[in-house]
């Protein structure tokens, strides 16, 4: 009987839809950023972000990518950390395979804010703020941790691409 019970059980558990594991974020070599070049300037001022946005929308829609968007200023260490750290050798190639990523210059929250408005936060609490979006429904998926990457210079580079795997599939 008690074979039976547990195989009862274990029929149920394996019946349980599960959910989709997050890819794993490649081992980085980098383990601090005292090795980083930080760009200059990861964010084009003059670019016209709405329609940057629009085509990275298209485009990770058509290869099934999720969209990232990065809010943030050239005059922000945390959004040149960040932006350093997805240029690594190793984490480049991982992130343009999950994501269409594109970088929106806001600023001193003086510009592109109703592009931020339009996924119900009409001023992100800090930069750099990452949008994580479903490009399929335009579904903000990271909803809660948009800002969780504003302090980047208190996290390691792989700590940086673990965060940006959670949301993958």
């Amino acid at each position: 009987m008690r074979r039976s019970a547990l195989s009862l059980a274990a029929l149920a558990v394996t019946a349980l839809p599960l959910a989709a594991p997050a890819a794993p974020a490649p081992k980085l070599a980098a383990t601090s950023f005292a090795s980083l070049t930080p760009p200059p300037t990861p964010y084009d001022e003059a670019a016209d972000a709405h329609k940057d946005l629009a085509s990275a929308k298209a485009r990770a829609k058509a290869h099934h990518k999720l969209l990232l968007l990065d809010l943030g200023g050239n005059w922000c260490p945390d959004c040149r950390i960040l932006a350093a750290t997805m240029a690594l050798p190793d984490l480049a190639p991982w992130v343009r395979q999950h994501y269409e990523v594109v970088m929106v210059d806001v600023g001193r929250y003086t510009k592109n804010l109703d592009i931020s408005a339009a996924y119900g936060i009409d001023r992100p609490k800090g930069v750099p703020a990452i949008f994580i979006i479903d490009p399929r429904t335009n579904r903000l998926i990271n909803d809660g941790h948009v800002t969780a990457l504003s302090d980047a210079r208190s996290m390691s580079p792989q700590a940086l691409a673990d965060w940006l795997a959670q949301w993958t599939k």
